[in-house]
């Protein structure tokens, strides 16, 4: 009977700490194969496979596109691209981000969840936003075991908590727990359990053939859930609603893809990018009035000159005031 082995693993903010305790607790021969997504700059190498194989007895490394997926192994997404799993292999592009971020959680469990069903075990560590929610959801929904790390526990548990409020895990416990949690649950067998209904299997391999690089608007992506008055803040691209429990999330019809809060932190972002490039116009306003009223005064047109310093005071004001406003501006998300 097959067994539960294979274990994907989300973090974030905080994440390099908890993810060397828990490889750490490893034992030799452990014999799951371990994905994990790790929220790196793009713009820099990651040492990540590094840090792992030195903290614990397992090897880690960024896979190649293709390579075939082995037992007691730690698989590291590399830096901006997604790391997904299809057939045994995989599966290393570049596709459209989710949740502001490639590589993505969600889009590993996701692939993880439609390949293997319930030999999964998702696993959320700490951080920021809730990356990782909507994927562990699906890791349930396929059969598969979740796993939270407890927040009290979590350096940043913004993540962890998305998890409990939207997904009914099945465990919830801090990092020194986790690797002997894990030990055990692999060696159970992994349950018979019903697939997803047709309109459900179609909407998620087309998210994954997304991930993948596939072209979204030609998959008809649009068609497969409701559309909204919203507009993708990567690319202003119309976006449909997708409702998995009691989570919403939204995709574009070129692909990038947001849970609400995400959405909502950058939707407030570009409201204060917007502001921001008023106060700048504002400011340019009162340098002009200011320049042309000193021409003004050279040329002994008092009257005009006046004018000009007044109406430049006035814009002061008023940029001052915005000022202000931004600066007590909640962020929301």
């Amino acid at each position: 009977m097959t067994k539960r082995d294979i274990i994907v693993i989300g973090a974030s903010a905080g994440g390099v700490y908890a993810l060397k305790e828990l490889v750490a607790s490893f034992p030799e021969d452990f014999n799951a194969s371990i994905f994990v997504v790790q929220h790196v700059s793009p713009h820099a190498p990651s040492l990540l496979p590094d840090i792992l194989t030195h903290a614990g007895p397992l090897p880690a490394r960024h896979p190649e596109d293709g390579e075939l997926v082995e037992p007691g192994t730690i698989y590291v997404a590399p830096p901006d691209h997604h790391m997904l799993i299809e057939y045994d292999q995989i599966i290393v592009k570049k596709g459209p981000k989710e949740n502001r971020f490639r590589p993505s959680i969600d889009a590993l469990f996701r692939s993880a969840a439609y390949r293997y069903g319930s030999r999964v075990i998702g696993v959320v560590l700490t951080g920021l936003l809730d990356d990782g929610t909507s994927g562990l959801w699906t890791v349930n929904r396929l059969g598969g075991l979740s796993i939270v790390q407890q927040p009290e526990d979590a350096m940043y548990d913004s993540m962890p908590r998305s998890v409990l409020e939207y997904v009914d895990v099945d465990y919830k416990v801090p990092v020194a727990d986790m690797a002997n949690l894990l030990v055990e649950l692999t060696q159970q067998t992994a349950p018979d359990h019903s697939g997803l209904s047709e309109d459900e299997s179609i909407r998620l391999q087309t998210e994954l053939n997304i991930a993948a690089q596939d072209n979204a608007f030609e998959m008809d992506i649009l068609k497969m859930g409701d559309l909204t008055p919203l507009t993708c803040p990567e690319c202003n691209g119309s976006l449909i609603s997708i409702r998995e429990g009691k989570l919403i999330r939204y995709r574009c019809h070129t692909g990038h893809a947001f849970t609400a809060s995400s959405l909502l932190a950058e939707v407030t972002k570009t409201v204060e990018d917007n502001l921001w490039k008023s106060v700048k116009s504002m400011e340019e306003t009162i340098i002009l009035l200011e320049q042309s009223g000193k021409v003004l005064t050279e040329g002994q047109n008092i009257d005009a000159a006046e004018a000009y310093f007044a109406k430049a005071q006035e814009t002061r004001e008023r940029s001052n005031h915005l000022r202000s406003f931004l600066f007590q501006q909640q962020h929301l998300s």
